[in-house]
């Protein structure tokens, strides 16, 4: 009988190198790994499987705006406290640590930029500040910028991303969605062009104001778009939800947006329908 001694050494397998930080992107839907600057110039859209990532602000400035016209309205409006809130910790705590993770002073940001040489007034939330909630000052910011567009006689695009109504503020935040709506009534009334850009997510009390009354309502692919969740509205209506219901393919496909544009096209398709409304 042979006896094979158990060798004292381990073989090891090569020890694979970690990727350097920030420079590579897993894609969120497909799995891909994603070299950013490759992302960056696709407008971060994942190049195998199309995903659209999120965007902050300054990228779809930089994105829609012809170089160097975008002039910000209301920098210096900044959030309060009206009710004292705390839960785990006070609102003015988490509205202190959003500013310093976003360089925001609020949930969006509102100006005007030159479109492929048209001018126009352009709000954009940011999912990044609290889930892009609608609150006192981002509607106070909205309900201007539409008043200033009113009297330019300039045409408003809203670019959407929000989990809904920050319920920090209660009724302060709900009563942005009527003072958004009537502000785009009388804007409506003077037969200018308002168009709403529809990212992922739209929900909440901002799409059933300001994000649901355009003119013409655009959606990115494959956007989360609703009020509120299908586990709140399964429970209420006690059916069977139909698959993807909420999705930007779905809503087109029932009516409820004229189209879905590719980021990559969407400079180009708002220059185009600026030009046909005006």
């Amino acid at each position: 009988m042979v006896w094979f001694r158990k060798p004292k050494y381990t073989i090891l397998a090569p020890k694979k190198k970690d990727m350097p930080d920030g420079l590579w992107t897993k894609c969120q839907s497909c799995g891909e790994i994603v070299y950013n600057k490759k992302l960056e110039e696709n407008f971060k859209v994942c190049p195998k499987c199309d995903y659209h990532f999120q965007m902050n602000v300054w990228e779809r400035v930089k994105m829609l705006a012809d170089a160097d016209t975008f002039q910000e309205y209301d920098r210096d409006i900044r959030p309060t406290d009206p009710l004292k809130f705390s839960d785990s910790k006070p609102y003015a705590e988490r509205l202190v640590e959003a500013q310093k993770k976003t360089g925001l002073a609020e949930a969006v940001v509102t100006g005007e930029m030159i479109i492929e040489e048209a001018p126009v007034v352009i709000g954009i939330l940011d999912f990044n500040f609290m889930g892009g909630s609608m609150a006192s000052v981002v509607g106070e910011k909205i309900t201007r910028a539409i008043e200033r567009a009113r009297e330019k006689r300039l045409p408003i695009i809203m670019i959407c991303s929000s989990g809904g109504a920050r319920m920090q503020e209660g009724i302060f935040s709900l009563m942005q969605m009527p003072k958004t709506s009537a502000a785009l009534g009388l804007f409506a009334e003077d037969s200018l062009p308002y168009i709403a850009v529809l990212t992922n997510p739209t929900t909440g009390g901002v799409s059933a104001s300001f994000a649901s009354l355009g003119d013409i309502i655009i959606a990115e692919p494959k956007a989360l778009i609703g009020f509120a969740g299908p586990r709140v509205i399964k429970q209420t209506i006690q059916q069977e939800l139909p698959p993807g219901f909420q999705t930007s393919e779905f809503l087109l496909e029932h009516g409820m947006i004229d189209m879905i544009i590719r980021r990559p096209e969407l400079k180009l398709t708002l220059a185009r329908l600026i030009g046909f409304l005006t």
